[in-house]
């Protein structure tokens, strides 16, 4: 195990710049995501930090070592990439085996490892089979195992699962995790999916346009986003323009002012009264209410239910409150209940509204 630190890494092609000043710290251990949509230079990044890039400014260090002008075959690594590429003549074993083979392992020490590594993936007697008879999913699996064969002490994954079907894809994420867990490796892991990255990370890294834009737990990302492309890109959101009216001392919140709406946020704001505010209210966050349940929320509000979408898991409803559209996600059983509503008025009560920037 060791830390890996990727300190203000700069990648510029001609007059565009990939990736702008981005710091990626990944201590011993643990499990970091690097989380961004396509083109946003999360691939470039990892590449960097595995020597396959040269940045053109910034440094990486493995343990407080300065390994930016090492090759990457001298950094000790192991880069999973977005396509399987074993060697489709070889058996599985012969993939696993072939990197040790080049480093001049003994015969049984070879048997060893390679054994062992496909006890670790859940591919033990698969042995003798060629690349054409392995599913995508078993592919992805001794591509890894081949990976992990050679022991390297930080792994890095670039998209692994973007080309596996979704029932596969959603089943390899665990084994990815477990596998890590299992290994204590240090891993560094790119992906455009956000449910992808809060199952399995420790911390992720939100990149936009070549630069990190937040940081933290799946957690922290999700309850507190410091940025409105965090907060739209990390679920769903209701954005909402305002303007600070004042802070009430007595109930400890702040009111903000949406046309004829006056919602209200908790806590004393840094900002002074007549501030445009940007503010994001989640979906999930906003329930359909009756007469009883009013209490429970500080901001309640009544307006038209305009459309109702039956999702599956959840119902999406968009409720006019006086020109203000809220979409308005309802789980569980109370879901069905809510399909009959459109064109009704009904009932809403939320309390959690998050600003996001000043104007």
């Amino acid at each position: 195990m060791i830390k890996v630190e990727a300190i203000n890494l700069v990648k510029r092609y001609g007059q565009t710049t990939a990736v702008d000043k981005a710091t990626i710290t990944a201590d011993k251990g643990e499990f970091v995501t690097i989380l961004g949509p396509s083109g946003c230079g999360k691939s470039t990044t990892l590449r960097m930090i595995a020597g396959l890039i040269t940045p053109d400014e910034g440094k990486i260090l493995f343990d407080g070592k300065d390994v930016t002008d090492i090759p990457p075959e001298k950094r000790n690594i192991g880069f999973v990439f977005q396509k399987v590429a074993l060697f489709p003549h070889m058996n599985v074993y012969k993939n696993i085996a072939f990197g040790l083979q080049m480093r001049k392992y003994p015969k049984n020490e070879i048997r060893r490892r390679v054994n062992e590594v496909l006890q670790l993936v859940r591919m033990g007697g698969f042995e003798e089979r060629m690349p054409s008879q392995l599913s995508g999913g078993q592919a992805q699996r001794v591509e890894i195992a081949r990976v992990l064969a050679t022991d390297p002490a930080v792994l890095l994954f670039d998209e692994p699962l973007s080309n596996i079907d979704a029932k596969l894809r959603d089943e390899l994420k665990y084994e990815i995790r477990r596998i890590q867990r299992e290994t204590g490796k240090t891993m560094i892991y790119v992906t455009h999916d956000q449910g992808e990255a809060f199952a399995i990370s420790d911390k992720i890294y939100v990149m936009n346009n070549g630069k990190i834009e937040q940081v933290g737990t799946p957690l922290e990302l999700y309850t507190d986003p410091k940025t409105p492309f965090v907060a739209s890109f990390i679920g769903s959101s209701n954005f909402i323009e305002a303007r600070v009216v004042s802070y009430q001392p007595e109930s400890g919140t702040t009111l903000l002012e949406v046309g004829s709406v006056m919602l209200k946020v908790r806590g004393q704001p840094n900002f002074k009264e007549g501030s445009k505010v940007i503010v994001s209210l989640r979906p999930e966050d906003i329930y359909i209410i009756d007469e009883s349940r009013q209490a429970e929320f500080l901001n309640v509000f009544k307006g038209k239910v305009e459309s109702v979408t039956f999702v599956g898991t959840f119902v999406r409803a968009n409720i006019d409150v006086d020109g203000l559209l809220l979409k308005v996600d309802v789980h569980g059983d109370d879901r069905f209940r809510v399909l009959n509503l459109q064109g009704k008025e009904a009932q809403i009560g939320f309390n959690n509204c998050t600003v996001l920037n000043i104007q």
